[in-house]
């Protein structure tokens, strides 16, 4: 099947820049954003391409190109649906909050709900690709659904998991190392895989797109995730070690990184791993491998969160302990919310679950991040349920500027990696803050000299 209309439902993280990704270097396919949310389709149809709701480098510059002329987005499911010949699915898998599996499985009702849309109102044959990262076999559910609808049409269901590292976004989707493709093995499903493949080979070379069977393709999403996940809290646990014994978990990274067996990606000690992938991935991943009876294989992977957690919490517990034992009353200056730079994604940020910590001991937080807006913020800390929203409010000041958020404050901790955060004038910040001064570095972002220099205590993880 020649590919002329794409539609994709989901106008999120994934769905946006991948279908305006394809838009740009497919003009000859209509591609067709569609969501429910109001508010978050009329932030993609902005004038103003500054104002749309994902914020990643170069992202808007390729929407500006495409917006219009191609690429569309759009609240009218239903007929995006009805006009495709391939369809993305690009919703929320969140981990489930209920039941059985909960606080591991995912959460597929989203993933449902879209294929009994497009069951409904499908009247021509339609490609089905399953895009957000999903436990093994939910193809075969997806097909369950589509192939019981009695309307006598045919589907194909892909899976195509997306690889991208938000802040790098677009760089990944223009030059990606490898493109997954995962489908039947039947004579229709080779067809199906080979339309997919030539709408990613006009710009991805044909070496870069691999094609499986539709489970090693869902289950090798997971895996990757989970492979870089556990590369982080494997030297987050070595940095706890480091700052015991005197080593600097630095020098560590790189003496190991250099081996080439191992090399040096994802070995930068922080306060932890954030994002909508690694955690909601490794906790889906036990999960299905409990269900399986498969207990030690589940408990490997466990520890990686769990390690995540504690780096997180002995962060907040450094803080208090460094500031005399108790932040009563006291103002922490938080510097980035986002989960890392170049993004304005706050999912398991780090930054929530420090200030919640902090808020518990009844600190006073001041939060500058120059992406997230302040709702976020809120939302975030709300979604924990710890205490009132009232008190969040409360205690909890959202800044338009880095050095009003540090003004009196006794102690600032770098949540994220933003690069302008060190460029500022850390003198004029040290003037304005209670001394002494402190600076704890979540991030390894700073220049310790630098900084020891102005008259700042300062503490890193790692060493």
């Amino acid at each position: 099947m020649e590919v002329k209309n794409i539609c994709c439902i989901g106008a999120g993280y994934v769905g946006g820049p991948t279908m305006a990704v394809i838009a740009q270097k497919c003009p000859h396919i209509r591609v067709t954003v569609v969501d429910l949310n109001e508010r978050r389709i009329a932030a993609w149809n902005d004038e103003n391409v500054e104002n749309i709701p994902v914020y990643e480098p170069g992202l808007a510059e390729v929407v500006k190109e495409a917006r219009g002329r191609n690429l569309f987005f759009s609240t009218e499911v239903d007929k995006a649906i009805d006009a495709a010949d391939m369809i993305f699915i690009s919703v929320n898998t969140p981990t489930k909050t209920y039941g059985v599996g909960k606080g591991m499985a995912a959460d597929l009702k989203y993933i449902e709900l879209c294929a009994r849309q497009i069951a409904r109102v499908s009247k021509t044959d339609k490609i089905v690709v399953e895009k957000s990262t999903l436990p093994v076999r939910t193809a075969s559910a997806i097909k369950d659904i589509l192939d019981h609808t009695g309307n006598g049409v045919n589907f194909q269901i892909l899976s195509n998991p997306e690889f991208l590292a938000e802040g790098t976004a677009v760089a990944d989707l223009h030059a990606p190392d490898r493109v997954l493709i995962g489908g039947d093995t039947t004579p229709e499903g080779k067809k199906a895989i080979q339309s997919l493949v030539n709408v990613y080979a006009n710009w991805v070379p044909q070496e870069r797109i691999l094609t499986t069977n539709v489970w090693s393709s869902e289950l090798s999403k997971l895996t990757a995730n989970a492979f870089l996940a556990q590369r982080v809290s494997s030297i987050n646990a070595m940095s706890e070690l480091c700052e015991k014994t005197g080593a600097d978990v630095n020098e560590v990274a790189r003496a190991i990184g250099m081996d080439s067996r191992i090399g040096s990606k994802f070995l930068k000690s922080s306060v932890g791993f954030g994002g909508s992938c690694f955690q909601k991935d490794i906790l889906n991943l036990v999960y299905i491998a409990k269900s399986y009876g498969l207990n030690e294989v589940a408990d490997y992977w466990e520890q990686v969160i769990i390690m995540n957690d504690h780096q997180k919490r002995r962060f907040a517990k450094n803080i208090i302990s460094t500031l005399y034992n108790t932040v009563s009353g006291k103002k922490i200056a938080f510097l980035g919310w986002a989960f890392k730079k170049d993004t304005n994604d706050t999912r398991e940020s780090a930054a929530i679950y420090v200030a919640d910590d902090l808020l518990s001991e009844q600190a006073l937080i001041s939060v500058y991040d120059p992406k997230v807006e302040s709702e976020q913020i809120y939302f975030d800390l709300n979604y924990l349920e710890t205490r009132s929203d009232t008190e969040n409010t409360k205690n909890v000041v959202v800044d338009k500027n880095a050095y009003s958020a540090c003004e009196n404050a006794h102690a600032i901790a770098v949540l994220t990696e933003w690069d302008e955060f060190k460029t500022y004038d850390w003198q004029q910040i040290y003037d304005s803050m209670l001394k002494p001064a402190f600076v704890f570095d979540g991030r390894n972002l700073l220049d310790k000299t630098q900084l020891e220099k102005i008259g700042f205590i300062y503490q890193s993880i790692g060493s």
